[in-house]
């Protein structure tokens, strides 16, 4: 395993690294699963911050500052809803994770966690999921040096396990 990549199952909130990513749904202003956590987590200021976005597309990302949570940032990315493959959803869930640590570097951040993006209600298959996160991850800091830490934050032991295994294969 890359000695840049960790991974744990937990509580993304509580995690301590300089970002943390909420899988957002295209308003930003909270919802369910980890975003609602993040949200919850952070305190008010967070939404305030989010209200004057106006909103993100998919596979975009945005940060605003992290509020009552350890890390500095939240950087804020929509995953795709998953309608079967046919509609670009790969592509634009790769998109999510490059977005996320372009801004990780812009704003000189050496460690990011990422939760499972669009496995929850957004139903994209875990498995496509974690490859295509594993991969973009492993691309990424392969050709940039500044990210010293990468932590994937499995909410469940399925999605761990998976990430464990998938971590273990070479790309």
């Amino acid at each position: 395993m890359n000695k840049k990549i960790e991974l744990i199952q937990g509580d993304i909130t509580k995690i301590e690294t300089d970002a943390i990513v909420n899988a957002a749904n295209r308003s930003l202003l909270g919802g369910g699963g980890v975003d609602g956590a993040i949200h919850r987590a952070a305190g008010p200021g967070l939404l305030e911050e989010c209200k004057a976005l106006n909103g993100c597309e998919t596979g975009e990302a945005k940060i605003t500052k992290g509020y009552n949570l350890s890390a500095q940032f939240v950087i804020h990315t929509v995953g795709p809803v998953w309608h079967g493959g046919l509609n670009n959803e790969p592509e634009l869930l790769a998109s999510c994770y490059r977005n996320s640590l372009s801004l990780t570097m812009e704003n000189n951040c050496k460690s990011i966690a990422f939760p499972n993006i669009s496995t929850g209600v957004y139903r994209f298959p875990k498995e496509k999921a974690a490859k295509i996160a594993v991969h973009e991850v492993r691309k990424f800091l392969s050709e940039n040096d500044l990210i010293e830490r990468v932590v994937f934050v499995c909410f469940d032991e399925e999605n761990l396990r998976l990430y464990d295994r998938i971590l273990g294969e070479t790309d």
